[in-house]
């Protein structure tokens, strides 16, 4: 897998650009730490780009919920950027999609996010 970041011009917001399959292995501690540091940095708002995701596993779940606690706790959110049809899918059957405010692309997200 591999985890592409950018950070954008507003400090608040830390964007996460993920390609390749979200299961959980060695990315969860890495994207932890990534976090982390953004939040560290001043970061309150983390955009995940689901664009290039093809799988979620259920490993990778827990790391996107990981991700949840850790801006909440801080005060921030966690928005999720582009998901493909079957990540949509996934997110709707685990309900996560009540709990992640979903874009269709990052665009979209940075323009509505306070």
């Amino acid at each position: 897998m591999n985890v592409n970041v950018e950070s954008s011009l507003d400090k608040n917001n830390f964007i996460v650009k993920i390609a390749g399959d979200l299961i959980g292995d060695e990315t969860g501690p890495k994207l932890m730490g990534l976090v982390s540091d953004a939040i560290n940095d001043g970061a309150r708002n983390c955009i995940i780009d689901l664009s290039r995701v093809r799988y979620i596993s259920s490993s990778g779940i827990g790391v996107l919920i990981t991700i949840l606690t850790k801006m909440r706790n801080v005060g921030g959110e966690v928005f999720l950027t582009s998901p493909s049809e079957h990540v949509k899918k996934l997110l709707i059957i685990t309900k996560l999609n009540n709990i992640f405010t979903v874009y269709d692309n990052l665009e979209e997200a940075l323009a509505n996010i306070p």
